[in-house]
Protein backbone atom coordinates (compact mmCIF):
# COMPACT_ATOMS: atom_id res chain seq x y z
CA UNK A 1 0.00 0.00 0.00
CA UNK A 2 1.33 3.45 -0.86
CA UNK A 3 1.42 6.33 1.58
CA UNK A 4 -1.22 9.01 1.03
CA UNK A 5 -0.02 12.24 -0.54
CA UNK A 6 1.25 13.90 2.63
CA UNK A 7 4.46 15.23 1.14
CA UNK A 8 4.54 18.01 -1.42
CA UNK A 9 7.48 18.51 -3.76
CA UNK A 10 9.12 21.92 -3.95
CA UNK A 11 12.40 23.76 -4.45
CA UNK A 12 14.50 25.10 -1.59
CA UNK A 13 15.83 28.46 -2.75
CA UNK A 14 18.12 31.19 -1.44
CA UNK A 15 18.77 34.52 -3.19
CA UNK A 16 17.10 33.32 -6.38
CA UNK A 17 19.16 30.14 -6.69
CA UNK A 18 17.98 26.60 -6.17
CA UNK A 19 19.78 24.85 -3.31
CA UNK A 20 17.96 21.52 -3.55
CA UNK A 21 14.71 19.75 -4.18
CA UNK A 22 12.56 19.75 -1.07
CA UNK A 23 9.87 17.57 0.40
CA UNK A 24 7.34 19.38 2.55
CA UNK A 25 5.89 17.36 5.41
CA UNK A 26 2.27 18.41 4.96
CA UNK A 27 0.59 16.63 7.87
CA UNK A 28 1.22 16.22 11.57
CA UNK A 29 1.88 12.48 11.19
CA UNK A 30 4.34 13.10 8.34
CA UNK A 31 6.20 15.70 10.42
CA UNK A 32 6.29 13.31 13.38
CA UNK A 33 7.74 10.52 11.25
CA UNK A 34 10.20 12.81 9.47
CA UNK A 35 13.08 10.81 8.02
CA UNK A 36 12.78 7.77 10.29
CA UNK A 37 13.09 4.59 8.28
CA UNK A 38 14.81 6.23 5.33
CA UNK A 39 18.33 5.37 4.26
CA UNK A 40 19.14 8.81 2.90
CA UNK A 41 17.83 12.04 1.46
CA UNK A 42 18.92 13.56 -1.82
CA UNK A 43 17.49 17.03 -1.11
CA UNK A 44 15.81 18.49 1.95
CA UNK A 45 12.81 17.89 4.17
CA UNK A 46 10.87 20.93 5.39
CA UNK A 47 8.92 20.60 8.64
CA UNK A 48 6.41 23.36 9.40
CA UNK A 49 5.35 24.24 11.95
CA UNK A 50 8.34 22.94 13.89
CA UNK A 51 10.82 24.26 16.47
CA UNK A 52 12.82 21.16 17.42
CA UNK A 53 13.84 17.79 16.00
CA UNK A 54 15.43 14.51 17.03
CA UNK A 55 17.41 11.82 15.24
CA UNK A 56 16.32 8.86 17.38
CA UNK A 57 15.85 5.88 15.09
CA UNK A 58 17.55 7.56 12.13
CA UNK A 59 20.10 5.80 9.95
CA UNK A 60 22.12 8.91 9.01
CA UNK A 61 23.32 12.20 10.55
CA UNK A 62 21.68 15.52 9.67
CA UNK A 63 22.27 19.17 8.99
CA UNK A 64 19.38 21.07 10.58
CA UNK A 65 18.39 24.70 9.92
CA UNK A 66 15.87 26.48 12.12
CA UNK A 67 13.93 29.24 10.34
CA UNK A 68 11.97 32.14 11.78
CA UNK A 69 8.55 33.20 10.51
CA UNK A 70 10.17 35.10 7.61
CA UNK A 71 12.24 32.12 6.47
CA UNK A 72 15.51 33.49 7.84
CA UNK A 73 17.95 30.87 9.14
CA UNK A 74 18.36 31.64 12.85
CA UNK A 75 20.40 28.56 13.80
CA UNK A 76 22.09 25.58 12.15
CA UNK A 77 23.34 22.41 13.81
CA UNK A 78 24.78 19.10 12.79
CA UNK A 79 23.08 16.22 14.58
CA UNK A 80 24.49 12.73 14.95
CA UNK A 81 22.13 9.78 15.01
CA UNK A 82 20.14 9.08 18.20
CA UNK A 83 20.19 12.67 19.50
CA UNK A 84 17.45 14.98 20.75
CA UNK A 85 17.75 18.65 19.90
CA UNK A 86 16.69 21.51 22.15
CA UNK A 87 13.71 23.59 21.04
CA UNK A 88 14.57 26.89 19.36
CA UNK A 89 11.91 29.32 20.65
CA UNK A 90 11.79 31.68 17.61
CA UNK A 91 11.83 28.84 15.07
CA UNK A 92 8.68 28.34 13.03
CA UNK A 93 10.04 25.73 10.63
CA UNK A 94 12.98 23.38 10.19
CA UNK A 95 14.92 22.22 7.14
CA UNK A 96 16.67 18.86 7.40
CA UNK A 97 19.29 17.50 5.00
CA UNK A 98 22.00 14.84 5.08
CA UNK A 99 25.08 16.01 6.96
CA UNK A 100 27.38 18.00 4.70
CA UNK A 101 24.61 19.37 2.48
CA UNK A 102 24.60 22.84 4.03
CA UNK A 103 28.35 23.22 3.41
CA UNK A 104 27.86 22.20 -0.24
CA UNK A 105 24.96 24.64 -0.60
CA UNK A 106 26.75 27.47 1.23
CA UNK A 107 23.83 27.77 3.68
CA UNK A 108 24.52 30.01 6.68
CA UNK A 109 22.75 31.73 9.57
CA UNK A 110 21.13 34.90 8.25
CA UNK A 111 20.24 33.45 4.84
CA UNK A 112 16.59 33.84 3.85
CA UNK A 113 15.15 30.65 2.39
CA UNK A 114 12.17 30.33 0.12
CA UNK A 115 10.19 27.17 -0.42
CA UNK A 116 8.89 27.39 -3.97
CA UNK A 117 6.20 24.89 -4.86
CA UNK A 118 5.62 24.08 -8.54
CA UNK A 119 2.79 26.07 -10.06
Amino acid sequence: MTEPATTAEAWLMCDGRVLASAEIAATRSRRRRGLIGRRGLSGALVLAPCSWVHTVGMSFALDVAYLDRDGVVIKTVQMDRFRVGAPVPRARSVVEAERGAFARWGLRVGDRLEIREPS
